[in-house]
């Protein structure tokens, strides 16, 4: 099936939900609202159809000041036995960024969906284990939005000082010395 289609029926079935469908350069995108995701994705893994078992890929987008809402996320979804995909963009208001999650539907959202939160600071609700990944726990700002500042925080991340000192304890263990 191809993607416009998929997006055709998808729209058909939840015309509430679909804001948009999207073509640039062959790549058909379905914008949706946030509010019925979960059920949409669902449908799209369950319904033998269109059978999406293969997440290709989860992550974040920051429109600040090109559109309102500032913030989407997007679903790269595949059919391994249709050989077929869609991309689903879900819009998410910046005052409350957050959405279901749909790790309950593909194992490997828990992942892709804890990197958005780290560095877009959109929160997955429902979600097992939501907690940063590749920055610190203690980390202050989600470093791939727009308004983070480009040469890092003003001030010194509190754990530096700490990571300086195990250095230089762990360099006695060095082998090229």
């Amino acid at each position: 099936m191809e993607p416009a289609e998929i997006a055709s029926k998808i729209k058909e079935l939840y015309p509430a939900d679909v804001v948009d469908v999207r073509d640039f350069r062959g790549q058909c995108a379905l914008v949706v609202k946030k509010d019925d995701i979960l059920e949409i994705l669902m449908r799209l893994h369950d319904d033998p159809e269109f059978n999406f078992d293969f997440l290709k890929d989860l992550c974040g987008v920051d429109y600040l000041s090109k559109r309102t809402p500032r913030f989407e996320v997007i679903y790269q979804l595949y059919s391994i036995q249709h050989k077929h995909m869609i991309r689903i963009a879900v819009q998410v208001p910046e005052k409350s960024p957050s959405l279901e999650s749909c790790a309950c539907i593909w194992n490997t959202a828990n992942w892709h969906e804890r990197e958005c939160y780290d560095m877009y600071g959109i929160v997955f609700e429902n979600h097992p284990d939501l907690r940063r990944v590749l920055m610190p726990e203690d980390w202050e700002g989600y470093p791939l939005r727009k308004d983070y500042p480009v040469e890092g925080p003003e001030e010194e991340w509190r754990g530096f000082k700490e990571v300086l000192q195990k250095h230089e304890e762990y360099k006695k263990y060095e082998w090229n010395r």
